[in-house]
C-alpha cells in the first residue's frame, strides 16, 4: 500500500518538474545574453542558436576574424565584442560595453564558454607558468568576467552559466584543465548560493568528451612532443623513449571516441538560460552520466584502477 502511495507521490513530482521544466521565460526578444569563447565551438553554436530564437546576443570573441565570421552566420541583432578573458583592461571595457547596450534592463544571461586545454600532459613535465596558462583563462578568467556583470545580472534578475566538465568531477590527466574545473565547480557552487537572495540563477555545464577546437589533437600531439623534448634525461628515461607516442595515440583515441555534434551541449546552454526551472548541473553525454559521474562516486582505489586501464604505463630504458 504504502510503496504504491510513495510511486504515484513520485511519479506526480518528475511530472511536475518536467512540466515546468518545459517552460519558457516569456520576452525573449528584449533579454540580452552575453557568450565568451565564440569564435568557434560551443560559444559560437550557442550565439547563433540564441539568435535564431530572437534574444538580443552579445558574442564575444577572442580574435576580430572570429568575430566577423560569426557577424556574416547571424542577423543583424546578434553583436560583437572583442574579449581576451586573461585581461583585466580588456574585461573591464567588455563590460562597459555591455552596459551600454543593456541599459536599465540589465544583462540576463552570461555563459561563461571560454577555456582553453593546453598545455596538457603529466604534472611532472609541467611547469608552474603551464598550469597557470590554463587557469587563468578558466577560473581567474570566469570569476573576474562574471565578477564585473554581476550588478547587471542582479538587475535583471538573470543567469549564469559556467561551463565545467566532467572533469571538474573527475581528474583524468595531468595540466591545469582538471584543476581549472574543480575550481569552476567550487566557484558556482558558492555563486548560486548567494545569488539565490537576489534573484539570479547559476547553472553548471557538465560535458563529457565532445569534438572542439580546444580539443584538437593535431595540437595535443605538437604540445606533447615538445614537453617531451625539453624534460631533462633522466625524467625521459624513467618515462621510456616510447611513452609520449602512446601518450598521443591515446589523445587521438579519446578524440576518435568523442561527440562531433555540439549541440546536446548548446541545448542544455539554452535550456539553463530560457527555462523558467533551470537546473542547478546539466551532465551532458553518454560519458559524463554513465562513466564518469558514477566514478565520481567510487571509492579512491576502483576510480583508480579503471582510469588507470584508459592511460599508458611508463616503460623505463633498461640500463
Amino acid at each position: 500500500m504504502w510503496l504504491c502511495v510513495a510511486l504515484v507521490l513520485a511519479g506526480l513530482f518528475l511530472l511536475r518538474r518536467w512540466h515546468q521544466e518545459r517552460q519558457t521565460v516569456p520576452g525573449l526578444w528584449e533579454k540580452h545574453v552575453l557568450i565568451t569563447g565564440c569564435d568557434s565551438g560551443f560559444g559560437n553554436l550557442l550565439a547563433r542558436q540564441l539568435d535564431g530564437r530572437g534574444l538580443r546576443v552579445l558574442a564575444a570573441c577572442l580574435s576580430e576574424a572570429g568575430a566577423a565570421r560569426l557577424r556574416a552566420a547571424a542577423s543583424p541583432r546578434l553583436q560583437t565584442v572583442l574579449l581576451d578573458v586573461t585581461s583585466s583592461q580588456s574585461i573591464a571595457a567588455a563590460t562597459a560595453w555591455v552596459r551600454e547596450r543593456v541599459g536599465d534592463r540589465g544583462l540576463w544571461g552570461l555563459v561563461n564558454n571560454a577555456g582553453t586545454t593546453i598545455p596538457t600532459a603529466p604534472n611532472e613535465w609541467l611547469t608552474k607558468d603551464d598550469f597557470r596558462k590554463v587557469l587563468d583563462v578558466n577560473l581567474v578568467g570566469l570569476v573576474e568576467v562574471t565578477l564585473s556583470l554581476l550588478p547587471l545580472l542582479r538587475r535583471a534578475r538573470g543567469r549564469v552559466v559556467n561551463v565545467a566538465s566532467v572533469m571538474g568531477r573527475v581528474s583524468c590527466f595531468g595540466g591545469g584543465y582538471c584543476i581549472s574545473k574543480f575550481g569552476v565547480e567550487a566557484f558556482s557552487d558558492s555563486l548560486r548560493r548567494e545569488m539565490r537572495l537576489f534573484g539570479v540563477q547559476v547553472s553548471i555545464i557538465e560535458p563529457g568528451g565532445f569534438q572542439t577546437a580546444v580539443l584538437d589533437p593535431a595540437l595535443l600531439v605538437k604540445d606533447i612532443t615538445r614537453l617531451w623534448e625539453r624534460l631533462p634525461a633522466e625524467a625521459r628515461a624513467a618515462y621510456g623513449p616510447q611513452y609520449p607516442d602512446r601518450l598521443a595515440r591515446s589523445a587521438v583515441l579519446a578524440h576518435r571516441l568523442s561527440r562531433s555534434r555540439l549541440s546536446p551541449v548548446t541545448d542544455a546552454m539554452a535550456h539553463a538560460l530560457l527555462s523558467r526551472c533551470p537546473r542547478s548541473r546539466y551532465a551532458v553525454g553518454w560519458d559524463a552520466r554513465l562513466l564518469f559521474l558514477p566514478l565520481s562516486y567510487c571509492p579512491a582505489w576502483l576510480s583508480d584502477t579503471l582510469l588507470g586501464l584508459l592511460l599508458p604505463s611508463p616503460a623505463p630504458a633498461r640500463p
